[in-house]
């Protein structure tokens, strides 16, 4: 297998029950499953020499099923190419079936020795190998695994995890009970979502997919269960402008908030609109700041207003209307709230507008909602734990409860796609969880809608460009990264 096809992640994300369906299907058309076996293992070993070249003493810890058959044939061929190979299993290989059986025989032929494990591992070992547990994991590691799993973490050596870091669920990326934490995770057939979501995208480290070969029409039929935003995506919906354009033809946004004292998050989210292409940007917000605003940027038309009644004027002009940043929840940001929630115009929501919208039961399906796990948690009735716990279903309530397309906002931000598979972003960093981060992603998505982007594609892509804008601020360092450092790399982002 080339290097290319095994390292290029593709854009479909599928339930482990959904991949099985995929290997079932490439076995009908005539695969054996050893010979998936074989090309998963061959994967991984170009890619672990690949990345830990000078590795040359490894040790593969096996469990039990294709996973541990999987890790035979990887210390089978890894030995042919010189390296020195130890193998450990939790299971004895004797209650092995099948593929794996036969991989485990295959590897004794050429005088591979596989020792018990007994609590330790080889303290001279520059690479493990994680064969323990596969993607179909659905009860807490404990016991012997748990030790094992333990001890691969606190050893010297980086571990690459076949398929899966053992622990996490395959599906919403959940710890079960301990996880490996991989350096290199090779995954195979489909990309699964506990690889994304969840704790699962912090244990997985350097991902790499090989599709072992089988065919388009193995994959036919079986949908993906989640969709990754990606680069041609973002050039089929921000082409290059004609030259006559001029900015009435990139709409108008109104964004609304900062109460009193409260005038940063506002004038990040006005920015950001500006940066992200709208042809105008006009800010309503509390008079006490308003010239504050427009001395901090000249090119935002600044609006400050007592009284809700204010607003029909500028409504009247706008494409888009952004509700949240900054408001507060006093009654000058309540009275403003009533004003809006209904307003006929596209309509995206955040910060105190959701908060405000959570004491309220209502639908419509021409707005945008951006909660992060705390704010969705409140539009849902439940904690934050829950939310981050199966981050689906938590989109799936949202998008059922009040319509539209919500953005969950997190690592691996999901988005909302009506009937079609949800998005997600597989973009961002650490260093963006700073204050005013979700401001200039309420500014890019609106002023993206305005520009005649989709409802869903202003809110996937602007989720996108958000998270690459936030990668390349980073390049100098996560940690002291700022919302405002977004802003000279939108450019870039937004010229795909």
């Amino acid at each position: 297998m080339g290097k290319d096809s095994a390292s290029i992640l593709p854009q479909a994300i599928y339930s482990v029950a959904r991949v099985g369906d995929i290997d079932r299907a490439a076995m009908d058309a005539g695969i054996s499953g050893y010979v998936l076996m074989k090309r998963a293992a061959r994967a991984a070993l170009v890619e672990a020499v690949e990345r830990f070249p000078e590795a040359r003493r490894w040790q593969i810890i096996c469990g039990g099923g294709n996973n541990a058959g999987d890790g035979y044939v990887l210390a089978r061929i890894a030995a042919e190419q010189d390296i020195a190979v130890s193998v450990l299993s939790l299971v004895s290989p004797d209650s092995l079936a099948g593929d794996a059986a036969t991989a485990y025989e295959d590897f004794l032929a050429m005088d591979g020795h596989v020792a018990p494990w007994q609590g330790e591992l080889d303290r001279e070992a520059n690479l493990l190998v994680d064969s323990l547990l596969g993607s179909g994991l659905v009860r807490a590691v404990e016991g012997t695994f748990a030790d094992a799993v333990k001890a691969m973490n606190e050893h010297s050596a980086p571990v690459c995890a076949l398929d899966i870091p053992t622990g996490i669920n395959g599906d919403s990326g959940a710890v079960m009970g301990v996880a490996v934490r991989a350096r290199l995770t090779v995954t195979f057939v489909g990309l699964k979502g506990g690889l994304f979501l969840g704790e699962g995208a912090d244990h997985v480290g350097e991902l790499r997919f090989a599709d072992l070969d089988i065919p388009a029409e193995c994959r036919a039929g079986i949908g993906a269960d989640l969709r990754r935003i990606n680069s041609t995506l973002l050039r089929q919906a921000l082409p290059p402008r004609a030259r006559d354009a001029h900015k009435g033809d990139f709409g108008h946004v109104l964004l609304v908030g900062g109460g009193p004292a409260m005038s940063g998050a506002i004038g990040l989210a006005g920015e950001a609109a500006l940066r992200a292409g709208a042809g105008r940007v006009s800010i309503v917000t509390h008079p006490s700041h308003a010239a504050n605003i427009t001395a901090g940027r000249a090119e935002l038309m600044c609006h400050g207003i007592e009284n809700p009644q204010d607003l029909d004027r500028l409504l009247a002009d706008a494409s888009v209307v952004a509700l949240g940043p900054g408001l507060g929840r006093s009654d000058w940001a309540v009275g403003l709230f009533e004003a809006l929630v209904d307003c006929p115009l596209p309509l995206v929501l955040d910060a105190d507008a959701l908060n405000l919208l959570a004491g309220r039961q209502q639908r419509r399906q021409d707005w945008i909602l951006t909660p992060h796990p705390g704010e969705a948690a409140r539009l849902l009735g439940a904690t934050s734990a829950v939310i981050q716990a199966d981050r689906r279903a938590a989109l799936e309530k949202l998008a059922a409860r009040y319509g539209g397309n919500i953005v969950l906002k997190g690592a691996g931000t999901l988005i909302s796609a009506g009937n079609d598979p949800a998005w997600l972003c597989t973009a961002g960093n650490p260093g963006m969880a700073a204050a005013g981060m979700g401001d200039v992603l309420t500014g890019i998505i609106a002023a993206l809608w305005a520009q005649g982007l989709s409802q869903v594609a202003a809110a996937a892509l602007g989720v996108e460009i958000h998270a690459r804008a936030g990668d390349a601020a980073a390049l100098s360092g996560e940690r002291g990264m700022l919302a405002s450092d977004l802003f000279q790399e939108l450019r870039a982002c937004v010229n795909p």
